[in-house]
Formats: C-alpha cells, structure tokens, sequence
C-alpha cells in the first residue's frame, strides 16, 4: 500500500508522495507512475506527482514529474503545495529553503482560511541559452505562428503572447505548434495574457508535459508578469487572473516574487 496526499494551488493538482524518510517509488519506475496515476478517468487524477524528500542543501527537496512522465526543474504551483504539506507534517516551518532542480528557493507561510505560500522565484532568465532557445540574444517579441511571442525562463521556459481576447478559440488549438517548435530545444510552456490595467493581467496556459490547458500555472504566471513589466504594460506589482484562482507577483532586485494559496484535498492509499 503507497499513501498519497493530493493538494492543488489554484486548481492546479497534483499527487504527493512522501519520500521524507525513505524512497516509496522506486527512481526506474517514476515517469511511469506518474503517467499511470495522473490519468483522470483512469487513475487518481492530477496534473503531476510531487516528491518530498530530505535535503542536503536546504530544508526539504522537491521533485516533480508531469502527467506524461517527464520531470520538470520546477513548477509554481507545486512547491506551494509542497511547502504547505511539510508545514502539515512538521518538515518544515514557515520559513524555509526547498531545493529543486531548478535551485535553492526561499518561501514563506502564512496561515488564514487558507495557507498561502510566497516563493522567490530567483531572478528570471532572458538569454535564448537558459531558456534555452535557439539563436543569440534575448527571446523579445518575436513573430512566430502568427503572434508576437516573448520567451523566459522562470524556472521551466515559458513563450508569452499578448492577445486582445483570451476567449479566441483557435488559441489552444495553436498553442502546440508554439509548445513544439522547433527553436525550443526542449519545448516550452505557452502562455496566453491579457493586459486589463496597469496593476492586473489575466492568462491562460498550455503546459508542456500536461499537453494541454491548466487551471493555472505558477512559472507561467511569474513570466507573463515579469514580460509585461518589461514590455512597459504593467507595475512591478500585478495580480494575475487564471481560472483557477488569483496569484500575487510582485518584482524587485531580488528576485519576482509569487504569492499564492495551497490546499490539502485529501490523503488516500494505493494497492499496489
């Protein structure tokens, strides 16, 4: 029997398996274990597996594969709820340092109706080689499939494109061709904004390793705010409207900063 605690940030959800004290899935078996429990109809249900374990570097370590099986260097949404379950166990406190393949990150925890996590997310990575896209320089409002397509690094890549109506319904039918093509080695995340004033945006977000839409996306979030802002459409401060919920970025010298809540559904056991 293998216990798994399922959580979401924002709707986005994920499977928690505890591997604090010991290893549960064996290291061969983790692209598939997540492709097998991830199914929704068929398995549990989630968006991708989350692993918690000890840390030589920092308080906990996190890792995380998407529902395909692929790992990730990080992912927004996840470390909150990460961090939120080794609160719940006693891992960690409401300050703490989580390693990810990604780095050494910083959140803190504050507890209301909801546990809400802020994350520094490091400071996010123009170059086309740590995006990593193909060519010299920044990744800028570049034409690309019909759209005018922006590309960071906020840990995992991200391609960000200004529309005037996130209703448009060729935009997920388009967002494969950006996730796949060919000038992103390693693909990218596509994210979809909409400027509503200079303090707020919402955004839409085709996650690679889902293959499809999200509820929200905490990396995306993070580089739709950090590409407006530099683009001149928006304050260091913004709050960022998804359909599942609202997420906090704020950017300073020190990093982009991302607020926001995550909750504990239910605990559960697999027979295995």
């Amino acid at each position: 029997m293998i216990h798994f605690t399922k959580l979401h940030g924002n709707g986005n959800d994920f499977i928690l398996i505890d591997e604090y004290k010991t290893e549960i899935i064996p290291e061969i078996e983790k692209p598939a274990f997540a492709k097998k429990y991830c199914r929704r109809r068929f398995g549990i249900g989630a968006d991708g597996v989350l692993y918690i374990s000890a840390s030589e570097r920092a308080d906990i370590k996190m890792r995380i594969f998407n529902a395909d099986g692929s790992e990730a260097e990080m992912c927004g949404n996840g470390i909150r709820c990460l961090v939120k379950y080794a609160m719940d166990e006693g891992y960690a406190g409401k300050e703490a340092d989580v390693e990810t393949l990604a780095g050494v990150l910083s959140v803190t925890s504050r507890v209301e109706d909801k546990t809400w996590v802020s994350v520094n997310m490091g400071i996010p990575k123009f170059s086309r080689k740590d995006i990593p896209a193909k060519g010299e320089g920044e990744f800028l409002e570049v034409n690309m499939h019909g759209y005018i397509v922006s590309t960071i690094n906020t840990g995992v890549p991200h391609a960000v494109v200004h529309v005037a109506s996130l209703d448009a319904p060729q935009l997920m039918h388009d967002a494969p061709k950006l996730r796949c093509d060919p000038v992103f080695p390693k693909g990218t995340n596509v994210n979809f904004v909409h400027v509503d004033s200079g303090n707020e945006i919402t955004v839409r977000t085709y996650e690679r390793g889902v293959e499809d839409e999200t509820l929200s996306c905490g990396t995306g979030s993070v580089a739709c705010a950090v590409v407006c802002h530099r683009l001149g459409k928006t304050s260091s401060k913004v709050k960022v409207n998804t359909k599942g919920g609202e997420l906090i970025i704020t950017l300073n010298d020190e990093g982009a900063f991302m607020e926001g809540p995550a909750e504990r559904v239910f605990d559960g056991m697999i027979n295995r």
